[in-house]
C-alpha cells in the first residue's frame, strides 16, 4: 500500500485474529437442533482494537482475513466500531469461526474453526508490510493466542513486537494460554522473548499463571512476570478485583460492579485495549487502570466480544462513581 494511507500514525495497532462468532442461546452441552443462534464478530485483536477506538484512540486492526462471504460484513462491523481497517490484508483462505454460549463467570465453553483459516497464514511477510506503521505508531496490542495460531504467526507477533520496541513505541500484551493452541513450554519461551519489550504485560490468575509461572498466587505471578523483564503487570483475579505491579509496587484494584451482567467474552481484551488507549492518550497509569477495569465492566452488559462496547462517556462516569464510592468507604472505615 503506498500513500497517506500507508504512512499514517496511529495511537493503537492491533495485531491478530478476527473470528466470525456464533453465539448459542442455550449451553453448549444443552445445545440440540434447532439451537437458536446469531452472528457476529469478534477475537481478542477485534476486542481490544474497539475499546482502543472506544477510549479515544485512532486504532487500527493489524490482521488476516478471509476471502469467504463473512469478509465483508466483518470488516463493516469493524469500521462501524471506529476501527482502521484499510491496513487489513486478505487470504484465499476461510476466516476462523468459533461458536459459544452466553456466560457471566468468565468460565466458558468454546467450540473453534481454525483449522487452515487466514487468520492464521500471518507472517514476517505481512509485518514487513506494515513496518512504516509499527515504527511511525505510538503503541501496539497483541497476544499468545495470536502468537500460537501457527509457526509463521508467532514469528510474526515477535517481529512486531520488536520493532515496536526498537521505535520508542509501547507493547501491550496478554499471554492469554490456550491449551488447546498451544504448550506450556512453547508458551512460556514466547512470553520470556516478549516481556521484556513489554510496557503492560496483562495476564489473569489463577488460568494463565498456573500454566506460565506455575503458580495460583497473583503476588507471586506478578512478581515472576517482572523478573522476565515485563515493565507492569496487570493480573486479573476473578470478575472483582484487579493486582497491578510497576517499579516494586504492588496495588489492589476493585472492580466496578455490573448490575446486569450478560456475558463476559472479551471483557479481558477490552480492559488492555482501553489502558492502552489511555496510557498513549496521556492517563497516569492509576486512570488508564481505573478507565480499564470500568470499560470492562460495561463490556460484559452485552453478548459476545464486540456485542457492547461503552463510549468512553459511559467509561470515565463509571469510573469517576466508583472512584468516589471508594473514597466514602475509606472515609467511613476511617470514621469507625
Amino acid at each position: 500500500m503506498t500513500g497517506p494511507a500507508a504512512a499514517a500514525a496511529y495511537d493503537v495497532l492491533v495485531l491478530g485474529e478476527v473470528l466470525v462468532e456464533v453465539h448459542a442461546d442455550t449451553a453448549l452441552r444443552d445445545a440440540a437442533d434447532g439451537t437458536p443462534a446469531r452472528i457476529s464478530y469478534s477475537g481478542d485483536a477485534l476486542n481490544a482494537a474497539a475499546a482502543a477506538a472506544a477510549a479515544g484512540a485512532r486504532t487500527a486492526l493489524l490482521a488476516v482475513v478471509g476471502d469467504d462471504e463473512l469478509s465483508v460484513p466483518l470488516l463493516r462491523r469493524a469500521a462501524e466500531l471506529g476501527v482502521d481497517v484499510s491496513h487489513v490484508r486478505r487470504a484465499p483462505r476461510p476466516n476462523g469461526a468459533y461458536l459459544l454460549c452466553a456466560d457471566t463467570e468468565g468460565d466458558r465453553d468454546f467450540v473453534y474453526w481454525r483449522e487452515r483459516s487466514a487468520g492464521s497464514t500471518l507472517s514476517v511477510r505481512h509485518v514487513a508490510s506494515w513496518r512504516d506503521l509499527l515504527t511511525r505508531s505510538r503503541s501496539l496490542v497483541t497476544s499468545g493466542i495470536t502468537g500460537a495460531l501457527a509457526p509463521s504467526s508467532r514469528q510474526a507477533v515477535l517481529a512486531a513486537a520488536e520493532t515496536v520496541h526498537s521505535a520508542g513505541g509501547h507493547l501491550s500484551y496478554d499471554p492469554n494460554f490456550r491449551s488447546r493452541l498451544t504448550g506450556r513450554d512453547g508458551a512460556r519461551e514466547l512470553l520470556a522473548r516478549l516481556a521484556p519489550l513489554t510496557g503492560l504485560l496483562k495476564t489473569s490468575c489463577p488460568a494463565d499463571a498456573l500454566a506460565l509461572v506455575d503458580t495460583d498466587d497473583p503476588l507471586t505471578a506478578a512478581a515472576r512476570y517482572r523478573a522476565l523483564g515485563a515493565r507492569t503487570v496487570a493480573v486479573t483475579a476473578g470478575a472483582d478485583r484487579l493486582l497491578l505491579a510497576e517499579d516494586g509496587t504492588v496495588t489492589w484494584h476493585s472492580v466496578p460492579a455490573n448490575p446486569a451482567p450478560v456475558d463476559a467474552t472479551g471483557a479481558g481484551d477490552c480492559f488492555t485495549g482501553t489502558v492502552t488507549a489511555r496510557l498513549v492518550l496521556g492517563d497516569t497509569l492509576e486512570e488508564a487502570v481505573a478507565h480499564g477495569t470500568a470499560a470492562a465492566s460495561l463490556s460484559v452488559s452485552g453478548r459476545g466480544g464486540t456485542g457492547y462496547v461503552p463510549p468512553f462517556w459511559r467509561t470515565a462516569e463509571l469510573a469517576a462513581a466508583h472512584r468516589r464510592a471508594r473514597m466514602r468507604a475509606r472515609e467511613v472505615a476511617d470514621e469507625g
